[in-house]
Formats: C-alpha cells, structure tokens, sequence
C-alpha cells in the first residue's frame, strides 16, 4: 500500500507540472499578441494521511506528534493576471488602448462581448468593428455639440462616411 501512495504523489505532480507547462507555453505563445493577458497556475497540497495519531504525555514520557504523509498536489486555480501592459502607438487612428481596469465592448449579431484588444476599423457602413470578427464596437454617442447625454445608452459606434462636423 505504502507504494501506490508513492506512486500517486508522483504521479499527480507530473500532471500538475504537465498542465503548468501548458500555461507557461501559452503566455510564451502569445507574448506578442495584443491584449492577450497571461496566465499563472496555483497548486495546494492534497489532504495528507494520518499513519498515526497525537499521543498525550503520561507520567514520566512526552507525547507524541502525528504521523502524516502527503498525497502529492492538486490544481487549486489557474488565474488569469490583468496587469496593466505596455501601452504602444501603432500609427494606426482607429487602434485604441484601455489604460487601468475595463474592457471593449463588441457586439455580435444579439451577444455581447468583452475585449481588451484595441485592433480596430471601419467597415463600409462607417461601422467601427474587430476586423477579426465583424463584431461591432459599442458605446455612447455623442451629440452635436460633442456632449454625450446622461440618458444615453450603449450602441453600435457608427461615423457614416462623408459626414462632415466642426473641428
């Protein structure tokens, strides 16, 4: 019995270190790409077995402390770490950056989703979407007078093309 115990520590820190690889490779992959954020895994240690229990001291002999062998480790988390990444001009008008805490939101067919990647344009419609997708780009629009109204809510970002507008 002893044995399998052996076995199944190892075992299980093979798998851990297999998935920790895989996390590592991924952040190395995609070192370039933008607004990817890395990854980092936590392991905790599985509930250990009691081979013997605490012994009270009696008379004249101590007490004894618990005899407890470890059964490997387990995958606690794998987080995701938003740290703020390096902000880049990339000579492009339509990229755009979040500098602190948010996201982008996109908006495809009735779903909405969220991104940190800022690689946008406009298609024909003047739409602004991820090129990668089609996704539209939301947000609050503007009035005339450049004023974003306190009722306003959440909609495709659209600039029809040939409209003109004061500097």
């Amino acid at each position: 019995m002893g044995f399998m115990r052996s076995l199944y520590a190892g075992v299980a820190g093979l798998k851990n270190h297999q998935i920790m690889m895989d996390v590592t490779g991924n952040n190395i992959a995609n070192v370039n790409t933008s607004g990817f954020k890395s990854g980092r895994v936590l392991f905790s240690e599985t509930f250990a077995q009691t081979l013997r229990g605490t012994t009270a001291p009696i008379s004249n002999i101590g007490g004894t402390n618990p005899m407890k062998i470890g059964l490997g480790t387990s995958l606690q988390q794998i987080d995701t770490l938003f740290a703020q990444g390096n902000i880049e001009t990339t000579g492009q008008v339509t990229d755009l950056a979040i500098q602190g805490d948010g996201f982008f939101v996109v908006k495809q067919g009735d779903k909405r989703y969220y991104t940190r990647m800022g690689g946008f344009q406009f298609d024909a419609t003047g739409s602004l979407i991820n090129p990668g997708n089609g996704a539209i780009v939301q947000g609050l629009m503007a009035d005339t007078a450049g004023k974003i109204p306190v009722d306003a809510k959440v909609e495709s970002i659209i600039l029809p093309y040939g409209q003109k507008s004061a500097a």
